[in-house]
């Protein structure tokens, strides 16, 4: 019989399947449509890749970084054809658009981009939203151990003044560097924004300077500087302010003060682009779109403990994400600025700096 069956046509094959009792082979099926998403580490609830799953009928594969100097050296190594969406801050943007690995958004694919609050629509790192727009929104700080420090300064000088900070144990942003070169400058006096190569020269003396102090643990992201305010390794830290918003929520804090400095500090924005030969554009714009609507804005952002920029999204916000902690006063905006963005050579120099301050 199975001799027989090898030279029977395909529509006799079938008949014969019938007959016997057998089921037909299932004709072949499309395949799943999948967005790979690049991503920071643990910044997005399950929940919501869940539900634009359902809502796209697709699939999501996610992929972690933790710094945006490993996000971009991925997509320069061909990443920018392996990921569909990429989550860059924003004084990456220009850096990324200058090397050619993202593409200009469909514009009329994110009807939800209305709902932007007006100060993150056209910013100044990406003029009219050709490339991006905005995911989540924060300050960059000093957290520290309150009973440790009862008359503590708002000041960079709790990382750089051996008066302000004799003994307890401290730490300094790691990744790209560009928050602690910032925080030397602005507390040197030459802004957080500095980005001249004699401002980061005297920056760099500075930071060298207080790597040898007893007291200086290494250099942390944000997220573990938290933890390890918690469990007690460090008394001071380089911190966002969403990640004490978590642990406040939670009791964690292990009575952490956050305060944003008075020489002057960091408003970051992390954004949504579109690599350059993205695997599926159409899916990608599809995805941003459904991360600007009203609610999945509000749902990332009680997730994360980070701003919204998202207009629409605010009255489903919990509590502590329109306290000062997050959205800073008038007072304190006065004093916060974007980092300047780098391409070129100018990135090429403030490159060499860093490397030569971490070896």
């Amino acid at each position: 019989m199975k001799r027989l069956i090898k030279y029977i046509s395909l529509p006799a094959l079938t008949g014969l399947a019938i007959i016997v009792g057998l089921a037909a082979p299932p004709p072949a099926q499309a395949a799943t449509p999948t967005l790979y998403l690049f991503n920071w580490s643990q910044y997005i609830p399950e929940s919501l890749i869940t539900e634009f799953e359902i809502s796209c009928s697709c699939a999501v594969v996610e992929t972690d970084y933790d710094s945006n100097s490993e996000m971009a050296a991925k997509l320069k190594a061909g990443g920018d054809s392996q990921y569909d969406v990429v989550v860059p801050s924003s004084y990456y943007i220009p850096q990324l658009v200058h090397e050619g690995l993202l593409q200009k958004l469909d514009k009329s694919q994110i009807p939800n981009a209305k709902n932007l609050l007006p100060q993150f629509q056209n910013p100044a790192y990406d003029p009219n939203d050709q490339y991006s727009m905005p995911y989540q929104w924060g300050t960059t700080g000093v957290a520290y151990i309150t009973k440790k420090f009862p008359a503590a300064p708002d000041s960079w000088g709790m990382m750089f003044n051996p008066k302000d900070n004799p003994s307890q144990p401290f730490e300094l942003m790691g990744g790209s560097g560009r928050d602690t070169i910032g925080a030397a400058c602005a507390y040197l006096g030459l802004g957080f924004d500095c980005n001249t190569e004699a401002d980061w020269l005297k920056a760099a003396a500075l930071i060298k300077q207080t790597m040898k102090r007893p007291n200086f643990t290494g250099f942390v992201d944000g997220t573990p500087a938290r933890d390890q305010l918690k469990s007690g390794a460090i008394d001071v830290g380089m911190v966002f302010n969403g990640d004490i918003a978590t642990c406040e929520s939670d009791g964690s804090c292990n009575n952490a003060t956050f305060v944003l400095p008075k020489q002057g500090t960091e408003i970051w924005v992390d954004t949504m682009a579109i690599p350059a030969h993205a695997p599926d554009p159409q899916l990608a714009l599809e995805f941003i779109n459904f991360i600007l609507d009203a609610h999945s804005g509000a749902e990332l952002s009680n997730f994360n403990d980070y701003g919204s920029p998202n207009a629409a999204s605010v009255p489903q916000l919990q509590s502590i994400l329109t306290s000062t902690l997050i959205v800073p006063t008038d007072e304190q905006m006065k004093h916060l600025m974007f980092l300047p963005p780098l391409a070129g050579k100018q990135l090429a120099v403030y490159n060499q700096i860093w490397t030569a301050i971490r070896q």
